[in-house]
């Protein structure tokens, strides 16, 4: 008998295949689907976080689990037993052993809180490394050779790491529709790459490296997927101590538009005493208190200044930075996050944005779609997210506030309302529906402020300057650039400046 029988070298191929997958592609459903044959439980093409249910059990994942602990007891018993295996066979036997392991101790890892306790307390939570070691050493005992030694303090880290990115992903990313899936992906990949082999033979210790770009309209999440990828971080977990390297990924955010250029100069780089009007002190900034597992998170980046966007392309190419006022380097050890809402291309070509910087950030760039996109794809979505936003809004009241959200939404915006705010407003809905029994969208159903300002002027509701101020913040919102703007226009810059209509400007 051959260690390995065919049934069950297809089975292991299979699990192999699933245990290192992105676990929010359709890929997964077919490699369940592999694994099971006859027993698969036909179920969602994605996997995202059910409405009613969001606690109920996935039975594939559980049948899978069953009979792959049968199996590797069995196939334990016969390498015991001196039984020969080929390389690629005892390859498949490690990667159901690691699958094993990741079903047995989720559940512990997913009990165990992240409170910031004294140094005893953390490695108690830890303890059950131990068991964790006990069952790695039964089934990858020590005198049996195997053709790739893990290392199991390495192993335990990972375990973690995908723990939590998973829950991150999984509880905050939701939405049943294949853009809302293929942003889940998307941040998945982000984390751990493409090749979760690769990650965890070396990439695990360079992801830092890589800076990431979020793009996508305001409102549809950005900050979101930044905080999952930044509290997703790989941290080191000493088996001696019984302690990780740190309780958590910290995670720094900057709006660069809520702020002025020396502020945000401040912030992101830090000062010295006396280096501008009202710098009373050394000050340090996120850049250096950030540690290397930790997160800087620029929102709103192509609102950045020019000139601090030349100190930020240096950071990013030499991982080091100068604070304000000051002649010593710092280095910069963590990861840099950034996001927008910004045309980039155009910024680009007006000369707001610095081309290089560009290109350094987009070596790993997410887009996250509208809530038009969703629900263009499954109209259910926005019960599910209604359902979502109702019992994080409401608490025990949610399940009955997400009915009268949905009935008022059918009932005076109807099916095609294009939710120009995206998920911010649809928040806002819900809030107004709970507190009023009423919303008032800013802007009228399904209309584009651009398509509005072409029917006034044909029906001649404008006057000359409503018309002028109208047209040249269009063409403000498109270049990014008072400059760009007037040279287009044919004016001047302050007579640019003068004619922007603010509130057009926050509707298009």
């Amino acid at each position: 008998m051959t260690f390995l029988s065919a049934a069950e070298r297809t089975f292991l191929s299979a699990v192999s295949q699933l245990a290192y997958c992105n676990p929010f592609l359709p890929e997964r459903a077919e490699f369940e689907r592999e694994a099971l044959g006859n027993e698969y439980v036909a179920g969602e093409p994605v996997w995202s976080q059910p409405v009613k249910d969001p606690e109920r059990p996935r039975a594939n994942v559980w049948r899978i689990a069953e009979r792959l602990e049968t199996l590797a007891e069995q196939l334990r018993a016969r390498l015991l037993s001196g039984k020969n295996a080929g390389e690629q066979d005892l390859l498949l036997y490690e990667d159901g052993v690691i699958q094993i392991l990741y079903n047995r101790y989720y559940p512990r890892f997913l009990e165990t809180s992240f409170g910031r306790e004294s140094t005893k307390d953390r490695a108690i939570r830890w303890i059950f490394y131990r068991d964790f070691l006990a069952d790695w050493r039964h089934f990858l005992p020590e005198n049996v050779s195997l053709p790739t030694r893990h290392d199991a303090a390495h192993t335990f880290a990972c375990f973690r790491q995908i723990q939590r990115a998973f829950e991150q992903i999984f509880r905050d990313i939701i939405g049943g529709s294949m853009p809302a899936a293929k942003l889940r992906a998307a941040v998945w990949q982000s984390i751990f790459t493409h090749d979760m082999r690769r990650y965890r033979r070396t990439l695990y210790a360079r992801m830092s490296d890589f800076a990431t770009l979020v793009t996508g309209a305001s409102g549809t999440g950005k900050e979101l997927v930044a905080r999952a990828i930044a509290q997703s971080r790989y941290l080191p977990f000493d088996d001696k101590k019984l302690l990780f390297a740190d309780d958590a990924a910290s995670f720094f955010p900057i709006n660069i538009s809520a702020l002025s250029p020396t502020l945000v100069e401040s912030e992101l780089f830090g000062h010295r005493r006396g280096a501008f009007t009202g710098a009373v002190g050394d000050r340090k900034g996120w850049l250096e208190t950030c540690t290397q597992f930790g997160s800087v998170f620029l929102d709103e980046l192509g609102d950045m200044d020019p000139a601090i966007q030349v100190k930020l392309l240096r950071v990013i190419e030499t991982r080091t930075f100068h604070p304000v006022g000051d002649t010593a380097s710092r280095k910069f050890q963590g990861k840099l996050i950034a996001a927008t809402n910004r045309d980039l291309a155009a910024d680009i070509r007006s000369g707001r944005f610095r081309e290089d910087l560009y290109y350094r950030l987009c070596s790993d760039q997410i887009t996250t779609p509208s809530l038009a996109e969703q629900l263009a794809d499954a109209p259910h979505v926005l019960r599910d997210v209604v359902h979502y936003m109702a019992r994080r809004v409401a608490g025990a009241e949610g399940e009955e506030l997400a009915g009268e959200v949905t009935g008022w939404i059918e009932r005076n915006l109807g099916p095609d309302y294009a939710w120009p705010g995206n998920y911010r407003e649809l928040e806002q809905c819900v809030k107004n529906v709970m507190i009023r029994r009423d919303y008032r969208p800013s802007r009228a159903s399904g209309s584009d402020p651009v398509d509005g300002f072409m029917n006034d002027l044909r029906s001649g509701r404008l006057t000359a300057e409503e018309a002028l101020s109208r047209y040249s913040t269009i063409v403000y919102r498109q270049t990014g650039s008072y400059e760009e703007t007037a040279r287009r226009l044919g004016v001047d810059r302050r007579t640019v400046k003068a004619r922007i209509d603010v509130e057009f400007l926050a509707r298009l």
